[in-house]
């Protein structure tokens, strides 16, 4: 059996195991790049919808603004959409434009009115002191604000938080107290603007009554299937009423996430192209280095196929080492960074505070597999040199 010990292969072994090392180098990157980019998209995704869900239904127009048109909440196509296989929670929210005022300084921010069917479960995860809004039968003056506007205005839990608010040429006062003050990481746009409280309020501000509401957002069980459920949606709602997911409302963040996709494909291409080159060093250096066994098997009767066997069964065990390696390697470190969070990022750039990491098992099959594929199709080509030594020049060149 041809192995990397033989008494022949002395100046291939150092190669070889370079060889081995860089095949398990690349698989840990591969492993640990899929998994950092899976777990930033997750981790975005989940605030980004925490505050706008997967899906918002609202009235047609070309208003841009957080002071949309009202509809009527009682639709039966509203209804209809709850029936949808795939939707998991449809609630009606408002949106009014106010102003935080101090004795210092005044905060333009966008209060969204939400009712007792809200699902709290995202701002719970990231709130900081105080309690979520408890919605009962009466019109709660409670609001939920972000520590960036807490800090801003001075605002404590329990503390009053005076607010202005323009209706038609009126502009009202409105005083509500802080329960609870949330942190999410996504100032631009998001922790910097949103301040929660009971829909009611908002109803009562804009003198609509019970039954009318801004819109409705939409819940979905499984992000890989929202631009057709998206579709089922728009075609579900009366004509006047328009669907769009989170990806159309957050183009610039979810075209990031795009960038990183693309930069995870050139870091795999990368490794995939390094571990192929490796190997087939290796190989070229095992089989310069046992030129003359190679000529003495042929000598013996050996045939070409035979000999080429030989060194792609033993290049083969050396791929397995290293994809075994590699993969032990990068799943320790992932795992490792995930329940530690050993690598912390700056949230106000990267919108998380930790490097995050979830793996998929079909994504670490996949470059398991196309590593294997690509490295055993890289060691065919030097492998027919083999084919070219004669016992002759194996007798000469030793």
């Amino acid at each position: 059996m041809l192995t990397q010990h033989d008494e022949s292969g002395r100046m291939s072994r150092p190669i070889v195991r370079v060889a081995v090392w860089g095949i398990a180098i690349g698989i840990a990157v591969m492993i640990l790049t899929v998994g950092v980019v899976n777990g930033f998209q997750n981790e975005i995704r989940k605030k980004v919808t925490g505050f706008g869900s997967h899906i918002q239904i609202s009235p047609f127009d070309t208003n841009t603004s957080f002071e949309t048109d009202s509809m009527n909440a009682h639709q039966p196509s509203i209804n209809a959409i709850r029936q949808i296989p795939g939707i998991r929670r449809v609630q009606p929210y408002a949106t009014k434009n106010g102003i935080i005022k101090n004795k210092e300084q005044l905060l333009g921010v966008v209060v969204k009115g939400v009712d007792s069917s809200f699902d709290w479960s995202f701002f719970s995860q990231n709130l900081k002191r105080g309690e979520i809004l408890q919605l009962g039968d009466t019109i709660s003056d409670r609001v939920l604000v972000s520590e960036h506007i807490a800090t801003r205005m001075n605002l404590e839990v329990g503390k009053k938080m005076k607010m202005f608010f323009l209706s038609g040429e009126q502009t009202r006062p409105r005083v509500f107290v802080v329960a609870g003050i949330y942190n999410t990481g996504l100032t631009d746009g998001f922790d910097d603007r949103f301040v929660l409280c009971d829909l009611r309020q908002i109803q009562k501000l804009n003198n609509w009554d019970s039954s009318t509401v801004a819109g409705f957002e939409v819940l979905v069980d499984n992000y890989e299937k929202l631009i057709p459920l998206t579709d089922e949606v728009s075609q579900t709602i009366d004509f006047n009423l328009s669907a769009m997911n989170i990806r159309d409302l957050n183009p610039s963040i979810f075209s990031w996430l795009d960038v990183l996709d693309m930069n995870a494909i050139i870091v795999i291409v990368l490794m995939l192209f390094v571990s192929m080159i490796n190997m087939i060093s290796a190989l070229l250096i095992m089989i310069i280095d046992r030129t003359n066994m190679i000529g003495t098997l042929k000598a013996l009767g050996a045939a070409n196929g035979t000999v080429m066997r030989l060194f792609l069964r033993n290049a083969s065990r050396l791929i397995l080492t290293g994809l075994i390696a590699g993969n032990i390697a990068g799943l320790a470190i992932g795992f490792l960074q995930k329940y530690t969070g050993a690598i912390g990022l700056d949230e106000t750039s990267y919108y998380i505070n930790v490097v995050p990491v979830e793996f998929n098992v079909i994504d670490i099959l996949l470059i398991n597999v196309i590593s294997l594929a690509l490295c055993f199709a890289a060691l065919l080509l030097p492998v027919l040199l083999v084919t070219r030594i004669t016992p002759v020049k194996a007798i000469r060149f030793s």
